[in-house]
């Protein structure tokens, strides 16, 4: 589930449920809003941020104000921005040749700039590139994948007021004793199920809240009851009221503090991280160098944030790393329910949800700040300030340590502290928020971790308690825990797909999976009966690269550059780490895991391919699973050669009633590290506090 589009640009992080509300009343102010202008300065609290004070110092920035100006300049011209029946979707940077950013250093001219526009022409989707320096459209080309581009903000519009025109809506609610003012009801994906009078209609199914008494109105839904809207034809083609469960009362619902009454949480004194000299890192426009690391940052309309040529002591090992997709599949059947589904980075745009950071709550006080510029829905570039923090991170861990008391005269204690450099950015996806960090540290390691939290999406009940005798067929039916009275905490799953295209020590690699086997020991040989080694082999098709994790087939995965050797012979290499694994429970041949099917391994290894980015497709929104990573993944070579792995984690979630009315964050990551990349211990040096 999502929330709506974000225009605003206060200071302030605004939590899930107040956005929607918020959003609501912009709605009905659309048309009188403006957009701000060209030079217009936000406050925010690291800062005042010019928007007209920004160079393009790398080849991989995002488009500056000025350019998208150019661009929707450009795109009137052509008579392809302002027509009637024609929706502008997204403008970005479209990415440059990867060969030529390659090539390109510093203080080099930079080379072309292109924007890649997404714009529906009498409900077309077409792909335009616009050659922003010379103000040229280079390419206008129909997308003929079977999906859609996201809902626009006139789609919201246009589907949250149809209710209100409905008579048996209406009717309906006033049996709940609810008036119009008291309901409000969001457009939902409603992905694709083969269902024939769906055919190709462009559709939105409308879930219905009531929003008095809290702000956190997740948790009060009118069960059983969807709106289905065709978007295109401004129609509802369908009204479901199946099921008449009584709305979660309002009480314990808001997490505000300013709700809350004691007795409170004991008070944890505060916690501050200083650094009397500055931080220890730089930011030249988008680049950032800290300790033994440099890398590229950028925000992203759809994907969030993009790490871009990360380098250690100066040795390439990633050319580009981001979240390729994000599925959150809920586990019920039945018709109000089933269709929910989401592929939430390519439905809806993780930049897009992404709020304004809030210092010493969503950052720590070290932390220095990154805007991002987008461009609205008429063309014009706004910003969302703060979107992605950058800091030190020191915990209390320790990056080496050893203590010497037994074999020596003299008691040796040598110790290192562990601090690491993080990159975050949080997308508030309608009731979920997920905190996205990348973490770079001293002695090569780079972790990648997820953390969700916000509300769960709750499903009503008759049940008021467990304890009440229910017959084991209603039970069954409840799909889910019951985590308040007459709320169901539905089981769903959380996959984020992240594609990286790793350039150990260049961009020719090998994907090489070491399994572990146990041997056994001839009676006689030894004491011991058995030990384990590794045999390594190297994926030379795209099928190799297939990996799906088993504890009982233990293995470890790496990524080699065969050209390149330490001193002592070994081949350069990163080693693929992963953590807790998430595996797909649904069957390969349903709907939604067709359209999710890079879901069905943990690791897929594909050439790479400049157009081959988003693991759902171009257009997730409805499409047919006829786009994507598993479409594309047929049986390439991929030995010795520029390759992308695709990496899929995350959660089971089974909601319990500690995440009622709102979930503490629960996080999962991976890891990629150098093994045999250094010649020794790259932190050995690393100078104690």
């Amino acid at each position: 589930m999502m929330n709506p589009l974000k225009t605003s640009h206060g200071p302030k992080r605004v939590l899930p449920a107040a956005t929607i509300i918020l959003f609501f009343a912009l709605l009905i102010l659309y048309g009188s809003y403006k957009q701000p202008e060209p030079g217009t300065k936000y406050a925010t609290w690291s800062k005042t941020w010019d928007v007209t004070d920004q160079r393009v110092l790398h080849p991989l920035d995002p488009l500056t104000t000025s350019e998208f100006l150019r661009i929707q300049e450009t795109l009137r011209n052509k008579k392809l921005l302002g027509r009637e029946k024609q929706v502008l979707h997204s403008i970005e940077l479209d990415d440059p040749e990867k060969h030529g950013v390659l090539q390109w250093e510093t203080g080099n001219p930079i080379p072309a700039r292109c924007a890649e526009v997404i714009s529906s022409y009498d409900g077309v989707p077409h792909r335009i590139i616009v050659d922003v320096d010379n103000r040229v459209v280079r390419e206008n080309t129909v997308i003929s994948t079977t999906g859609y581009p996201p809902l626009t903000s006139d789609d919201w519009k246009m589907s949250m007021q149809l209710p209100a025109t409905y008579q048996p809506f209406l009717d309906s609610i006033a049996r709940y004793g609810l008036r119009l003012e008291e309901v409000t009801c969001l457009p939902l994906s409603p992905g694709w199920f083969g269902v024939p009078e769906e055919g190709n209609r462009r559709l939105a199914k409308l879930g219905c809240f009531v929003t008095t008494g809290t702000t956190n109105f997740y948790l009060r839904p009118i069960e059983g009851m969807i709106v289905i809207v065709d978007l295109n034809e401004n129609k509802i083609l369908k009204f479901i009221d199946g099921n008449k469960s009584p709305i979660p009362k309002n009480e314990g619902t808001d997490y505000r503090l300013s709700t809350q009454k004691p007795p409170f949480f004991p008070r944890i004194n505060p916690i501050s991280i200083e650094q009397p000299l500055g931080p220890s890192f730089t930011i030249d426009g988008h680049h950032v160098k800290w300790a033994n690391w440099e890398f590229h940052v950028r925000p992203h309309l759809r994907v969030g944030s993009v790490i871009s040529q990360a380098k250690v002591d100066g040795r390439s090992v990633l050319y580009q790393g981001f979240v390729s997709e994000l599925y959150v599949p809920y586990q019920t059947a039945e018709e109000a329910w089933y269709f929910r589904t989401y592929l939430d980075a390519g439905e809806y745009g993780l930049g897009l949800l992404a709020h304004p950071l809030q210092p010493l709550n969503d950052c720590p006080q070290n932390a220095k700040y990154m805007d991002a510029v987008f461009a609205g829905p008429d063309g014009t570039p706004y910003t969302t300030p703060n979107m992605m923090c950058i800091f030190e991170r020191y915990a209390g861990n320790i990056a080496w340590q050893h203590a010497e008391s037994l074999s020596s005269d003299m008691e040796l204690h040598e110790v290192r502290p562990k601090v690491s450099l993080v990159v975050r950015m949080i997308a508030s996806v309608g009731n979920y928020d997920y905190i996205i960090d990348w973490e770079f540290q001293t002695d090569g390691v780079v972790r990648v971790e997820v953390g969700a939290t916000g509300v769960v999406i709750v499903k009503g009940t008759p049940i008021e308690t467990m304890k009440e005798k229910r017959m084991k067929e209603e039970l069954d039916g409840m799909y889910g825990p019951l985590i308040s009275e007459n709320t169901i905490g539905v089981i769903h799953d959380h996959f984020l797909t992240f594609h990286m295209d790793l350039d150990v020590d260049g961009p020719s690699n090998s994907f090489v999976v070491g399994e572990l086997v146990k041997h056994n020991v001839t009676t006689g040989e030894s004491p011991r009966k058995s030990y384990w080694s590794i045999e390594k082999r190297v994926a030379k098709t795209e099928e190799d690269g297939r990996i799906k994790f088993s504890p009982d087939h233990p293995s470890q995965y790496y990524m080699k550059n065969p050209s390149r050797t330490t001193r002592l012979g070994n081949e350069v290499s990163y080693r693929i780490v992963p953590g807790s694994f998430i595996g797909s429970l649904m069957d390969p041949n349903d709907f939604p895991q067709l359209r999710a099917a890079f879901t069905n391994n943990q690791m897929w290894v594909t050439p790479y391919n400049r157009s081959e980015k988003y693991a759902g497709g171009f257009f997730p929104y409805q499409n047919h699973g006829d786009d994507g990573l598993a479409i594309w993944s047929r049986n390439r070579p991929v030995e010795d050669t520029d390759v992308v792995l695709w990496y899929t984690f995350g959660f089971h979630h089974v909601p319990c009633q500690e995440d009622f009315p709102i979930m503490p964050t629960v996080t999962a990551s991976f890891e990629i590290k150098p093994t045999n990349f250094f010649e020794s211990n790259p932190i050995l040096k690393l100078q104690p506090n």
